[in-house]
């Protein structure tokens, strides 16, 4: 190869990635631009007469969270900018689109149904965003598990789990679209799509249905298995997107069985209480930690230490569980005592609980601490132990060969080394460097 073909190769990668740069911050300039067509239509929306029978989540706490899912398209430019190669961030753009579009035509068709030809095909709208949940919730949960972080699947024998997540996507998405059942978001009125002749269908949806969590279960195995695999920067890596799945999932099926056990309607519409909303927008607003996982992980994540926020979100995480459950029963075993002995309710026992979890705060997290850092942090935890008792006796020890042995046993037990060497500098050549060397320990 000439030195002028070469020269001309790295001008044609350049612009290759030049348009690859345009690309994505035009698809996330677009998901901007459909959030601002979003915030009108929802101006719109809340204007028209909506009965509250539809459940249309109109409120201002939905609309402001929903400002979160723009993380979706923005790290997926960057991510797509920078590494063109990596599928990952394409994966992030597509999504990200997906959820602007649903964002988009929820408020459309609230408004257009609500006001009769203010808007064309409003039914048919509703018809569309009936099934865009499949791909904006799937794509980033089968395919970016896969995928993360180099863009490749673990080895050639996940390309089947590849093919069947595709299709049950795209089978899941049409048989949605195509069920004759109602639409709940504009007072159950029927799917226009919908094929009433054939009653298989909605049979055969329920039947593909549950393969979609199958499939990103079996991704995220493949993501443990990438990382009991991996090493250095991959490790840490796949540890940022592990940490978001966590969270999401804890929050979700949190959401999933609060809903269960205390049924009472739809979510956000106007007879479910404030509590249950907060919980079920925790859990969608948790879902946009995934790509600000990923671009921490594919981009910076050297800048970060993910072990210490994974041990602090252990440590306040089951801190704060701990306190809730605490407070809660305190404050409904004090109610019921002060309603045995007086007849009535009091704020005492509000007064007495918020005392009780003010002085219980430190010490539960000192124990709570101790008990992360013992099942999960083991070497870590041994480590502190180690100096700490090696301080103890460094305040005692006045023999400079004993504190020597000491020194370099503690290092030995915290560190494992396969060498310890222990160089003193000579107080009568204090400017130089020691001829005296001494060495303790031996090579492992």
């Amino acid at each position: 190869m000439t030195q002028g073909t070469r020269q001309q190769d790295r001008a044609g990668g350049r612009a290759s990635t030049r348009a690859a740069s345009w690309l994505a911050w035009s698809l996330a300039a677009l998901s901007v631009a459909l959030f601002a067509a979003r915030v009108v239509l929802w101006t719109l929306a809340r204007s028209a007469p909506v009965p509250a029978s539809w459940g249309a989540n109109l409120g201002v706490g939905p609309m402001l969270g929903s400002v979160f899912f723009l993380a979706f398209p923005l790290v997926g430019a960057l991510i797509a900018s920078r590494r063109p190669r990596n599928p990952v961030g394409w994966l992030l753009l597509a999504d990200g689109l997906l959820w602007m579009i649903t964002g988009v035509l929820d408020y459309y068709i609230v408004y257009g149904v609500a006001r009769p030809g203010s808007v064309p095909f409003p039914v048919g709208m509703a018809g569309i965003s009936n099934w865009l949940w499949v791909p904006a919730v799937g794509l980033p949960a089968t395919y970016l598990f896969l995928l993360f972080p180099d863009g490749r699947l673990p080895s050639r024998g996940w390309r089947p789990v590849a093919w069947l997540s595709g299709a049950v996507l795209v089978l899941a998405s049409a048989g949605v679209m195509l069920s004759p059942g109602p639409l709940d978001a504009i007072g159950r009125r029927p799917n226009p799509f919908g094929l009433g002749a054939y009653p298989w269908v909605e049979t055969a949806t329920y039947t593909i249905l549950p393969l979609l969590p199958l499939c990103m279960l079996v991704s995220a195995l493949g993501l443990v298995l990438r990382y009991r695999r991996s090493g250095g920067e991959e490790r840490q890596q796949i540890k940022w997107i592990a940490f978001a799945a966590s969270v999401v999932g804890l929050l979700y099926l949190v959401a999933m069985v609060t809903s269960l056990v205390f049924p009472s309607g739809a979510w956000f519409s106007p007879g479910s209480p404030l509590w249950m909303d907060l919980i079920v927008s925790a859990a969608l607003l948790s879902f946009t930690l995934v790509p600000i996982a990923v671009g921490l992980a594919v981009l910076r994540y050297r800048l970060y230490d993910i072990d210490r926020i994974i041990n602090r979100a252990l440590v306040y995480g089951s801190l704060t569980a701990t306190l809730a459950l605490v407070y809660v029963g305190s404050v409904v075993g004090l109610q019921a005592a002060l309603r045995a002995v007086t007849g009535q309710e009091s704020t005492l026992a509000v007064v007495a609980s918020t005392l009780l979890i003010a002085a219980l705060f430190n010490p539960l997290r000192r124990r709570v601490r101790g008990f992360v850092d013992r099942r999960f942090y083991r070497r870590k935890y041994d480590a502190a132990k180690i100096l700490e008792a090696f301080g103890s006796r460094l305040r005692e020890e006045t023999d400079l060969d004993t504190l020597g042995d000491d020194l370099v046993g503690v290092a030995r037990r915290a560190v494992q080394p396969a060498h310890i060497s222990l160089w003193l500098r000579s107080d009568a050549e204090p400017e130089a460097r020691s001829a005296a060397l001494t060495q303790f320990g031996h090579d492992e």
